[in-house]
């Protein structure tokens, strides 16, 4: 595939993005476009035919002339983010984006029927959309997009559905009374159709280009990182942390805090998503300049005051609980103090992560990858790897459209996941913890850790397995 050219489309929250990519993992071409939402309370809905429209001028930009052949594409979006369509593929309801909170009950009643699913999950806002908004076939963010790029309705990819409360396992949707029409489904990697002339036009995508299901943002930015030998694991930071990792085995997690997506070969990707993360910082810090912060609180190396920073009410991993609020420890000793604190918070939420996953015999002796917005900050790699006490990769292109052009081409060309993207994954450089500072944080983490257990958020036997780890390295078994 050394001549071909890929291309990946990544739906997020507040803009489209579309990479071209060469077959060496050199970006060929760009193009953003921006999208708007809706946020009240715990509605959060975007309306899905802004989404097509960002598509089109997002693909336009990154080819250009149109010149380029591409040789095949994928889609992701974000997990959990849902709506209705009528037979034809049109939307007949808003998408309820991946974090509305409106279908508490529908989820409260999915639970009590014994269904492992979260508050925000697909599935509870497609039964809360089903009874505000009348019947339809649920669909998922990209669907709607591969769906207009190939002419006609096409099935979900198992990885969006996983949220749905699709059984990747069984491969089969659950028996739910009253759940609105469900797709059909098929594993990433898979062929769904081509692109046709009617969506070439609108997009400068060839048409008869190959279109590839796709996965969720979060395991598109985990196969953008290379993750996925065994025991590697992913660290997105943006506005809040993900983990994902690479197994031979699906990571079992009675409650349901850790849950598995499959690999297109048939291993597994197991990860969860937490509340914390760098959305903290622009809360509280309106207009700051984040270099200026780092530069300042080096100066506080513990912080004077102790952060669990939840960018909104209610946590999900490393522990389940809705009703958890963010919390700080002692009084800050100014602004910088504060920054610091902040940003220790993470990466005290992200070694606990780390130690549920251990504490659950997730694989994690692999090497670690950091992701995202926050990997843009040179201090905070360097914190976060001495906090956790073990070296991190910086890959070169983290956006979730690259994974999604790495998966673009392992789905043509048949060729394995891993050795594509190690293909196409740069590495930037390789951050090592400083020597004596994982000790150094270990006091602040442990009463971290003590307070969370304290308030009834963080089960004792996972509290008890983080104080046995204080000073190691997070992949030591």
């Amino acid at each position: 595939m050394s001549q071909e050219t890929w291309l990946g489309i990544d739906l997020g929250t507040q803009s489209v993005r579309v990479l071209v990519v060469g077959a060496d993992g050199t970006v060929l071409g760009s193009g953003t476009a921006p999208l708007d939402g809706r946020r009240d309370g715990p509605r959060h809905e975007q309306d899905p035919g802004e989404w097509w429209a960002a598509v089109c001028t997002a693909s336009g930009a990154a080819l250009g002339n149109g010149s380029r052949r591409i040789a095949g594409l994928a889609v992701c979006g974000t997990s959990g983010t849902v709506l209705l369509t009528d037979p034809a593929g049109r939307p007949v309801t808003p998408a309820l984006m991946y974090d509305d909170g409106r279908a508490w009950a529908e989820a409260e009643r999915l639970r009590s029927a014994g269904l492992a699913v979260q508050h925000t999950w697909g599935l509870p806002k497609a039964l809360w959309l089903a009874r505000t908004h009348g019947r339809g076939t649920v669909t998922h963010q990209p669907d709607l997009i591969t769906a207009r790029l190939i002419g006609r309705p096409v099935p979900t990819d198992s990885s969006h559905a996983l949220k749905t409360a699709y059984d990747v396992a069984a491969d089969a949707w659950p028996d739910v009374p009253g759940a609105p029409g469900l797709p059909d489904v098929v594993r990433p990697g898979t062929l769904l159709g081509e692109v046709c002339p009617a969506a070439a036009e609108a997009t400068g995508i060839p048409a008869g280009t190959p279109v590839i299901a796709g996965m969720t943002d979060g395991c598109a930015a985990q196969i953008a990182s290379g993750a996925l030998r065994e025991g590697s694991w992913n660290s997105v930071l943006g506005t809040t942390l993900v983990l994902k990792g690479a197994s031979p085995v699906p990571v079992h997690d009675p409650t349901g805090v850790v849950y598995n997506h499959r690999a297109p070969d048939g291993s597994w990707l197991p990860g969860g998503a937490s509340s914390v993360g760098a959305g903290v910082l622009t809360a509280a810090f309106v207009g700051a300049d984040p270099a200026v912060m780092d530069e300042r609180a080096a100066a506080h190396e513990p912080a004077g005051a102790i952060a669990y920073p939840l960018v909104s009410p209610g946590e999900r991993f490393p522990f389940l609980a809705p009703q958890a609020t963010a919390l700080v420890l002692g009084e800050p000793a100014g602004d910088a103090d504060l920054w610091a604190a902040l940003l220790q918070g993470v990466a005290f939420a992200e070694r606990l992560c780390l130690d549920y996953l251990h504490h659950l015999g997730a694989p994690l002796d692999g090497p670690l990858a950091f992701t995202g917005g926050g990997a843009r900050s040179p201090y905070w790699n360097q914190l976060r790897a001495d906090i956790l006490g073990r070296p991190a990769r910086i890959p070169e292109q983290t956006e979730p459209a690259l994974g999604m052009a790495v998966l673009a081409a392992h789905g043509v060309t048949g060729e394995a996941l891993p050795d594509i993207a190690e293909s196409m994954v740069r590495i930037r450089t390789v951050v090592a913890p400083r020597p004596g500072r994982t000790a150094l944080f270990a006091e602040p983490y442990a009463r971290l850790v003590t307070e969370l257990t304290t308030r009834g958020w963080l089960p004792e036997p996972v509290a008890a397995h983080a104080y046995s780890r204080l000073t190691l390295d997070t992949a030591d078994s």
